[in-house]
């Protein structure tokens, strides 16, 4: 998920969303039925949701400090005492720093962190209430997003980067049925938990490999992804082991109604609005090759679409058919009932060595597309490897090269060619970004560890003007960084 920004006169832009950020155990009880995730860590099972995984148990978090799974263990057996009872806790925090050292508003370098908390309770054990699941996270984010201060960019170069505050993010209740082919959960909830999701992207820093940029930047408030939760309903079903389909509606304007940053407008993540129309998103998954059965290399691909009711401007004209760039218009865009968008989701593993499932070299890709008229970004797609295992010495090390493009909407292209045209001087038309990353993720201890971070971006904001001189585009970035991440 991360601040959302608005550049004047040029339409919206994102100060990033996220999924793969690290932190600190997911949600689950100590033997949930669900194993819940939220922005985490590596090593995401296949066909989980994002990439954490469930909180230490009695028997994960005890041994010396080297080889348990948190840094504080199980002091005076308090998490063995909850774990045995059906709950499960949860602290980790992330802390990054970032530079760039070429292109953007200015060069320089940034410190930001994520501390998450987490609670899962297991209703069955702890109430009696067999197949429900209690699932609270909340954010306590610190520091300077370097987007949002030096880049000006559209996919955040960070998946952690947002607003400085304490927030609510998600808390729900989740309620197995049917013997388990079935879920509902309901309760605040953020979308990209469960939706648009590659396994293999998230081992990456940059947003777009989370949330994709395209809905990130085109729906209202960026949608109910990181660090924004709202209410809403989910439905899962599980026919067979390889089939799932999973359906949600959610509030469709995360922040509710009004201008500027929607992490402001909900600064706790408690405003818990309804009446701001709905987005609704659909998602068929098939998972082939799974399980110790297996007869060829596993892999997931899917399928959706989403939905939202709210009204979006148009990009080029206004109320009266003029475009917004003539002197003449009256400012006020043309409102265009209603959004959508379809996407597709494929991870594959290509070459696969050691004994553990998940070694070995994984290939990723996703592609989302929607409207131009009433969207800045039309087109949404990428690509990359990852690589788990590659040094014998180092079996848990994964190492990453991904590409992402984001393309400008034809209308939005066109304000630009218009804006060159009523001015009478240069100004830059806006085409697409694209950032290439590459990335280094090597587990120290199983409660910390490092990533070494590089990426590229390529006409930042689509090829944005430079604010001291709009004849010319804001300048390529080089940004490169180091996460770190402490699980407690």
């Amino acid at each position: 998920m991360t601040a959302r920004r608005n550049r004047s006169g040029i339409g919206p832009a994102r100060a990033g969303l996220a999924s793969c950020m690290l932190l600190a155990g997911a949600v689950s009880t100590a033997d949930a039925q669900d194993t819940r995730s939220l922005p985490g860590t590596p090593d995401q099972p296949a066909n989980d949701t994002a990439a954490t995984p469930a909180p230490p148990g009695a028997s994960a978090v005890q041994g010396d400090l080297m080889t348990r799974s948190a840094l504080l263990g199980d002091p005076w057996g308090i998490r063995s005492s909850l774990a045995a009872r059906g709950v499960s806790i949860g602290l980790t925090e992330t802390s990054e720093v970032l530079g760039n050292a070429t292109g953007g508003l200015r060069t320089g370098a940034i410190y930001e962190g994520l501390a998450a908390a987490t609670l899962g309770i297991d209703t069955g054990k702890l109430l009696g209430l067999t197949g429900g699941t209690i699932s609270v996270s909340s954010y306590q984010l610190h520091g300077r997003g370097l987007s949002a201060n030096n880049l000006d960019n559209l996919s955040t170069v960070s998946s952690i980067e947002a607003g400085r505050s304490f927030r609510l993010f998600e808390a729900w209740y989740e309620q197995s049925l049917f013997g388990g082919n079935a879920t509902v959960r309901i309760g605040q909830q953020a979308v990209d938990q469960e939706f648009l999701i590659s396994q293999y992207g998230t081992l990456f820093i940059n947003s777009q490999f989370g949330w994709p940029t395209l809905p990130g930047i085109d729906l209202p408030s960026g949608a109910n992804a990181y660090p924004l939760g709202t209410p809403g309903i989910r439905l899962k079903l599980q026919p067979t082991e390889a089939l799932t389909a999973l359906v949600a509606a959610y509030n469709g304007r995360p922040g509710g109604e009004g201008s500027g940053d929607p992490q402001k407008r909900d600064a706790d993540g408690t405003s818990f609005e309804l009446d701001d129309g709905v987005f609704v998103v659909g998602e068929l998954q098939l998972a082939i090759n799974q399980g110790k059965d297996r007869h060829g290399l596993p892999g997931t691909y899917k399928i959706g679409a989403y939905y939202n009711s709210n009204a979006f401007a148009d990009q080029e004209t206004d109320n009266h058919g003029r475009s917004l760039a003539d002197p003449d218009s009256n400012g006020n865009a043309l409102l265009h009932r209603r959004d959508w968008g379809i996407y597709a989701v494929m991870d594959q593993l290509l070459w696969q060595h050691g004994s553990g499932a998940d070694k070995g070299i994984g290939l990723f890709g996703r592609i989302v597309g929607t409207r131009g008229d009433r969207n800045l970004v039309s087109l949404y797609a990428e690509g990359g490897l990852s690589w788990k295992g590659m040094l014998p010495s180092r079996p848990d090390d994964s190492l990453g090269m991904a590409v992402g493009y984001t393309k400008i909407s034809g209308r939005a292209r066109q304000l630009d060619r218009d804006t060159a045209f009523f001015s009478g001087s240069a100004y830059p038309v806006r085409d697409a970004e694209t950032v290439i990353e590459l990335t280094y993720q090597a587990p120290v201890t199983p409660w910390l560890s490092l990533q070494p971070d590089a990426q590229y971006v390529i006409h930042p904001g689509g090829g944005l003007p430079d604010p001291d001189d709009a004849g010319r585009r804001i300048g390529d970035e080089a940004v490169v960084g180091l996460r770190a991440t402490i699980a407690f």
